[in-house]
C-alpha cells in the first residue's frame, strides 16, 4: 500500500542539533589535550633542557673583624724590626766565669751581663802596679841625688871664687847636676809610662765585665759559663757573643713595595698595620720614610713605618700586613668588615665591576665596589657579604639566574 508524504515525514530523524553539540565538545577536549602537551613540553624544556654551567667557587671571607682605619690605596706585607739591636760581645778573649741574664730579662744601660775569668788579667794588673811603684821610687832616688849635686855645685862655685878649689872640680859638679837632671826627666817619663800601662791594665780588667750598651730586653742568651769568648771568631767552640739585646722602643715595620706602586706612598702617610698573630686588631701607624734606593733584583723599594703607639704584643721579626690609607677620614668603628676576593672572581665591563654569586644552584650577577688590589686579591667594599660563594674564575656562558654546578675535582 502506498505511503503518503506525511507518514514518511514523521519517520525522518533530525541529527542537526545532536551533531553540532557533540562536535563542540570534541573541539574543547582536543584543545585541552594540546595545551597540556605544550605545558608539559615547556616544563620539560625548562626542567631538563636548560643549560647548566660547570664552575668552581671560592668563599668570600672578611679580611678582619676589627674596625678599618680608612680606605686603602695599597697593600703590602713585611716584618717588625728593631732599629737598635746588638749582639753583645767582649773586648778581650777569655773564659766566661758568670752570666747574669736570661731570655726575656729587661736590662739597663751599663748593667753587667757577664764576667770573664780574672786570674790572668788580675796578675798583669798587679804587675803594672808594681812597675809604677818601682818607677816612682827610682824617681825619688834621682831627685835626692840631684838635690845633693846642686848643693855641691853651689859650694864649689863659692870656693872657686875664693880660689880654694880648682875650676876642674867646679866643672865636675856642673856635669853631675846636668846628668842627674837628665836622669830625673827620664825617670819622670818612665813614671808616666808606668801610669799609662797601669791605666791600660785597669781597662783590660774592667773589660772582663761585659755590660749592656743600652737599655733593652734580652732576646737570646748565646753563651754559658766555662765557654771561651772572643771579639773575633777563631773557629772551634769559641763564642763571639754573650747575649742579644733589643731596644724595644725602636720597633718599627719594614716592607718592600713594588716600584710600580711606590707613587702611592708618601712620607707621614697613614697606615693600618695588622700583625699576623692578631688579625682582628689593626694598629695605627705612619710612614717614617721611603728609603731612596731600589732593589734591582726584586724591583722593590723599602718603606719604613713607625707605630703611633708601641704595644707589648708587637715583637721583633713578627710578620705584619699593612694598608697604606688615603687622606679620607677614618670610618666609624661599627663599619662593615672588609672583604677580599680573588681578582679572577671579578668581571669588568667598562667602569662597572661584577661578581657571580652562587646560591641554590643558581648564579646571580651582582655589582660590587672594589678597592685596592694586591697579590692577586681585591678588596670589595660593597656588594659582597662574608660567606658568599663566588664563581672563581669567571667562565663563559654564565647567565643571571642560570643553573650552575660545581666542577668535579
Amino acid at each position: 500500500m502506498p505511503l503518503d508524504s506525511e507518514t514518511l515525514g514523521s519517520l525522518r530523524i533530525e541529527r542537526t542539533t545532536e551533531n553540532s553539540g557533540g562536535g563542540g565538545r570534541k573541539i574543547l577536549v582536543w584543545s585541552a589535550i594540546a595545551a597540556a602537551v605544550i605545558a608539559v613540553g615547556v616544563t620539560a624544556v625548562l626542567a631538563f633542557g636548560a643549560k647548566t654551567t660547570e664552575v668552581t667557587t671560592v668563599t668570600a671571607e672578611a679580611l678582619t673583624t676589627g674596625p678599618s682605619l680608612g680606605n686603602a690605596v695599597l697593600n703590602a706585607s713585611g716584618y717588625v724590626v728593631a732599629r737598635r739591636m746588638s749582639t753583645v760581645s767582649s773586648k778581650v778573649t777569655g773564659k766566661i766565669a758568670e752570666i747574669f741574664v736570661e731570655e726575656g730579662m729587661a736590662v739597663e744601660k751599663g748593667q753587667v751581663l757577664a764576667r770573664l775569668d780574672p786570674v790572668n788579667t788580675s796578675t798583669i794588673l798587679t804587675m803594672a802596679h808594681r812597675e809604677l811603684e818601682a818607677s816612682k821610687r827610682n824617681l825619688a832616688e834621682i831627685e835626692v841625688r840631684l838635690a845633693e849635686a846642686q848643693r855641691n855645685l853651689a859650694r864649689n862655685e863659692a870656693l872657686v871664687k875664693q880660689q880654694l878649689v880648682s875650676q876642674t872640680a867646679l866643672d865636675a859638679s856642673k856635669a853631675e847636676v846636668n846628668a842627674l837632671a837628665a836622669r830625673l826627666a827620664a825617670s819622670q817619663a818612665q813614671v808616666k809610662i808606668a801610669e799609662s800601662g797601669l791605666a791600660m791594665r785597669r781597662n783590660d780588667f774592667d773589660d772582663l765585665e761585659i755590660k749592656a750598651p743600652f737599655a733593652g730586653v734580652v732576646i737570646s742568651k748565646d753563651a754559658q759559663p766555662g765557654e771561651m769568648i772572643s771579639p773575633m771568631s777563631s773557629g772551634g767552640f769559641t763564642r763571639t757573643g754573650i747575649a742579644t739585646i733589643v731596644d724595644m722602643d725602636s720597633r718599627e715595620v719594614e716592607v718592600d713595595v713594588n716600584e710600580s706602586y711606590i707613587n702611592r706612598v708618601k712620607n707621614n702617610q697613614r697606615v693600618e698595620a695588622t700583625l699576623d698573630a692578631y688579625p682582628d686588631s689593626p694598629i695605627a701607624a705612619r710612614v717614617i720614610n721611603i728609603v731612596p734606593t731600589a732593589d734591582r733584583t726584586k724591583a722593590t723599594v723599602k718603606v719604613r713605618i713607625g707605630f703611633e703607639k708601641l704595644e707589648a704584643r708587637i715583637l721583633p721579626d713578627m710578620g705584619i700586613k699593612v694598608r697604606f690609607l688615603d687622606d679620607s677620614p677614618a670610618p666609624a668603628a661599627n663599619a662593615a668588615p672588609r672583604i677580599r676576593v680573588p681578582a679572577a672572581a671579578l668581571q669588568r665591563e667598562g667602569d662597572n665591576t661584577y661578581v657571580w654569586v652562587v646560591s641554590d644552584g643558581r648564579a646571580e650577577r651582582r655589582a660590587v665596589k672594589v678597592g685596592a688590589e694586591s697579590e692577586g686579591s681585591v678588596e670589595v667594599s660593597a656588594g659582597v657579604a662574608n660567606g658568599d660563594e663566588l664563581v672563581s674564575p669567571v667562565v663563559q656562558g654564565l647567565e643571571d639566574g642560570g643553573k650552575v654546578k660545581l666542577k668535579a675535582s
